[in-house]
């Protein structure tokens, strides 16, 4: 009998990347929906993500929590999905994969929330500066349709969504290989399908 995966989201959360990722893996999954506040800081999913936020997931005995990570885990758990490179060839997926969480996610809410590091602050902060890393993303990207190799992989689900929320928000727009990255990713079947159930979880909740 198989494990029951278990999703801990909100419609309008970062979860939406693990969703992406739960389409394109294609085992059944069950959503658990949370509101922010009371339902995320319950003491029963504090038992799940003892620091009250989503995305979450259950897998059998196994919780993963954070993006990133969930990501990975998914891709590992699911082979047959063909969302991660051979593990001899795995030196980009990790890189970029964790590049994206450490440094692109900070970098791009900081810049979002006003927070710029003065020089003598860059020297602080895992990214440094907000141009220094979305310019190292852009090399990363430039005339590439994948991250890692020839094949998508879920370095492309956390980072492509990444960027996507940057594009959207506006903070990224600036980097034309970013964009250029981005609209070679937005159509995928699994992420419309993610989206769509997304919009549908949001409604039913109006």
């Amino acid at each position: 009998m198989s494990k029951e995966l278990v999703f801990y989201t909100n419609p309008q959360s970062r979860g939406n990347i693990v969703h992406w990722m739960l389409e394109e893996v294609g085992a059944p999954y069950r959503p658990v929906l949370l509101e922010y506040g009371a339902s995320m800081k319950a003491p029963e999913y504090l038992a799940i993500n003892p620091m009250g936020k989503v995305p979450a997931i259950r897998h059998g005995d196994q919780v993963v929590t954070e993006g990133a990570a969930i990501c990975a885990y998914l891709a590992d758990a699911f082979p047959e999905a063909g969302l991660a490179p051979a593990p001899a060839e795995r030196g980009d997926y990790y890189r970029w994969l964790f590049f994206a969480a450490s440094c692109v996610e900070h970098a791009w809410t900081n810049q979002a929330a006003g927070f710029t590091p003065t020089q003598e602050q860059q020297r602080m902060f895992g990214y440094g500066s907000y141009e220094a890393t979305l310019n190292t993303l852009a090399k990363a990207v430039a005339g590439r349709r994948y991250l890692a190799g020839d094949r998508f992989s879920a370095a492309d689900v956390y980072v492509g969504r990444t960027i996507g929320y940057g594009i959207e928000f506006g903070n990224m727009r600036g980097w034309p290989e970013l964009v250029a990255y981005w609209d070679g990713l937005k159509n995928r079947p699994a992420l419309l399908r993610a989206a769509e159930q997304a919009a549908q979880w949001q409604a039913s909740k109006a």
